[in-house]
C-alpha cells in the first residue's frame, strides 16, 4: 500500500504560481511512476505530467507544456508539480498518483494508476 497526499493548492490570480507537493508512504517511493491528473468541473479527470521511477523522464500534457514542470525527491518520498503563468483554465483539483514502475501500458491511462491521493483545490482567477 502506498498513501499519497497532496497539498499546495489555492487561489491565486492569473500569470501567477503554485507549487503542489505529494508525499508518498508505505512502500518504496522509487518503485512507482508518478503523475498529476486533474479534474475541472464537469470535466473528465486528465492527464498532466508523468515522472519515471528515477526522475529521468518526463512528459507533459500539451495543454501546460513549457509552464508546468514535474519532478521528485527520492529521497524525501515527494513529487512535485511547479505550475508558472497559471492560467483559469487551470482551475481544477489536482491529483497525485501512482502505479507500479514494471506496469506497461500508456501512462496517461488512469486506469493503470493504482493509488490515488485525496487532491488539492486549483483555483485560478481572471
Amino acid at each position: 500500500q502506498v498513501q499519497l497526499v497532496e497539498s499546495g493548492g489555492g487561489l491565486v490570480q492569473a500569470g501567477d504560481s503554485l507549487r503542489l507537493s505529494c508525499a508518498a508512504s508505505g512502500r518504496t517511493f522509487s518503485a512507482y511512476t508518478m503523475a498529476w491528473f486533474r479534474q475541472a468541473p464537469g470535466k473528465e479527470r486528465e492527464g498532466v505530467a508523468v515522472i519515471d521511477w528515477s526522475g529521468g523522464t518526463t512528459y507533459t500534457a500539451d495543454s501546460v507544456k513549457g509552464r508546468f514542470t514535474i519532478s521528485r525527491d527520492n529521497a524525501k518520498n515527494t513529487v512535485f508539480l511547479q505550475m508558472n503563468s497559471l492560467k483559469p483554465e487551470d482551475t481544477a483539483v489536482y491529483y497525485c498518483a501512482a502505479r507500479s514502475r514494471s506496469r506497461s501500458g500508456s501512462t496517461w491511462y488512469r486506469g493503470s494508476y493504482d493509488y490515488w491521493g485525496q487532491g488539492t483545490q486549483v483555483t485560478v482567477s481572471s
